[in-house]
């Protein structure tokens, strides 16, 4: 079974909010970067939400038969970035995702717009 990039992003916010990801934002990239169709941002207020997160995006994902990539980052949970293929998803801790600003970073991406 193959996930289209639009399920799979929608996989990863729901995954994400399920366990209270704040401020989750995902940007088109298609035309943009070949890295990847979409980037998932959020952030958690602990370490241990960091890795919350990540695990369920990861768990969802598997069972959705995505291949994952790569996960960075989980040790110190201060920035987790997961590679899904078509979405790769960066989960901060809320005092990290202010300094690196990622969506200034990539502001000619569009915001897609979820339910």
């Amino acid at each position: 079974m193959t996930v289209s990039p639009n399920e799979l992003l929608n996989i990863t916010i729901e995954a994400a909010d399920d366990k209270k990801a704040a401020n989750i934002v995902a940007l088109d990239l298609k035309g943009i970067s070949l890295i990847a169709d979409y980037f998932v941002i959020c952030h958690g207020n602990s370490d241990t939400q960091v890795q919350s997160i990540a695990t369920e995006i990861r768990k969802r994902a598997q069972e959705a038969g995505v291949t994952i990539r790569g996960i960075e980052g989980m040790d110190s949970a201060r920035w987790v970035l997961m590679d899904l293929g078509d979405v790769v998803v960066h989960i901060f801790h809320r005092d990290e995702r202010e300094y690196y600003n990622i969506e200034r970073l990539w502001s000619d991406a569009k915001v897609v717009e979820t339910v």
